[in-house]
């Protein structure tokens, strides 16, 4: 009885397979870092968007926005918030949006109902709702923290390489100097520390952070 010769795959045959499997593996990757690319501009873009905001805000009213007192007469859906006046925003960059304030949800609501950016006016809560940013976490601002001083822009939940791509694009990709800095982020939301930062980005794949920069 003759014997069935068993059929196997040919060293041509696996080198095909490795090479589509090295193809797909590196389209895959390609693909992710096309993503974080975009987000990194996107995030950028953002940031940058609202300092002009700012700017041309100051040059029309001559007003910080979140901190204009003329602003609750100028748009009748803002009656009954109050603010100081002291060109200081008050409140965290994360702070829950009221129907009131604080001034640092206000400051989205002034730039909303002057056109400055888009977003939804129905209420004063919508309207003083954060942004959000590329990378699933928010926008916010308030005065002064991680040593910069003044009015402030921040981003959170920003994983280590998206944060100091940032940083390296803006300012000079230290977390601790400059003009852009950056803190490691908790698994919550947690008033920023008034001093600079002490450590740099660490990059482990698991770490998140907080950049701001002054507007």
């Amino acid at each position: 009885m003759a014997a069935h010769r068993q059929s196997g795959f040919t060293l041509v045959e696996i080198a095909i397979v490795l090479v589509i499997i090295g193809l797909l593996l590196g389209g895959v990757l390609k693909g992710q870092e096309l993503i974080t690319q975009a987000k990194i501009k996107n995030i950028s873009n953002d940031l940058n968007g609202v300092v002009a905001a700012v700017h041309a805000y100051q040059d029309r009213y001559r007003r910080l926005p979140g901190d204009d007192p003329g602003a609750a007469s100028r748009w009748t859906l803002l009656n009954g918030t109050t603010v100081t006046g002291d060109n200081t925003i008050s409140g965290s960059y994360f702070a829950a949006p009221t129907d009131t304030g604080p001034e640092s949800t206000l400051f989205w609501a002034h730039l909303r109902l002057a056109g400055f950016i888009a977003g939804d006016t129905s209420t004063v809560q919508n309207a003083s709702i954060q942004p959000l940013n590329a990378a699933g976490g928010i926008m916010g601002v308030q005065n002064g923290g991680l040593g910069l001083v003044g009015t402030i822009v921040c981003v959170d939940r920003l994983p280590a390489k998206i944060a100091q791509a940032l940083d390296s694009q803006m300012d000079d990709g230290n977390a601790r100097t400059g003009q852009v800095r950056a803190s490691l982020q908790g698994a919550s939301r947690a008033p920023l520390p008034a001093n600079a930062p002490t450590a740099d980005y660490v990059d482990d794949g698991g770490n998140f952070y907080v950049l701001c920069k002054n507007i």
